[in-house]
């Protein structure tokens, strides 16, 4: 907690900044953290999942941290001739009954990301695993041919 000076004088230079909600949080905050329950977490870490994409001269290789996901609640998808979607979508449900009172907590997330892929990959042979909560999407890239170099002979002198 911050030391607050009060006096007659204004002082434009102080930093000491009076904030009246100093230490409250906000209801929503509250209620959904509430102790013994991670939903609001997990929902948002699943919503703002990163995902990072490698390219090495064999393929451009995806890597997704989707801790305790199951494969049936991810797709992935090539879409539009060259767009590789990555969408998913978390429904939970947590029930506890005693004789004195019945509660049930619902929680759910989802996540679309979207990536242009370059012109050289083969896109019917994308393959997709997951496996400890990480997802890999691997897409091959196309052989590139090397130019035929053809020698020519020059005349004259």
């Amino acid at each position: 907690m911050s030391i607050i000076r009060r006096s007659n004088v204004f002082d434009p230079s102080s930093f000491d900044i009076w904030n009246p909600f100093e230490g409250f949080t906000s209801f929503f905050d509250n209620a959904l953290s509430a102790p013994g329950s991670n939903y609001a977490n997990e929902a948002s870490a699943f919503a703002n999942t990163r995902i990072d994409w490698k390219e090495t001269p064999e393929a451009h290789i995806f890597k997704a941290d989707l801790p305790g996901v199951k494969k049936e609640e991810v797709k992935v998808e090539v879409v539009e001739g060259g767009v590789l979607q990555i969408s998913g979508e978390r429904k939970r449900e947590q029930e506890e009954k005693t004789d004195r009172w019945h509660r049930i907590e619902r929680n759910s997330g989802k996540f679309l990301r979207r990536f242009r892929l370059p012109e050289n990959v083969k896109v019917d042979q994308v393959k997709a695993s997951i496996e400890n909560g990480v997802l890999s999407v691997f897409v091959p890239k196309e052989e590139v041919k090397k130019p035929e170099v053809k020698s020519i002979e020059i005349s004259g002198e």
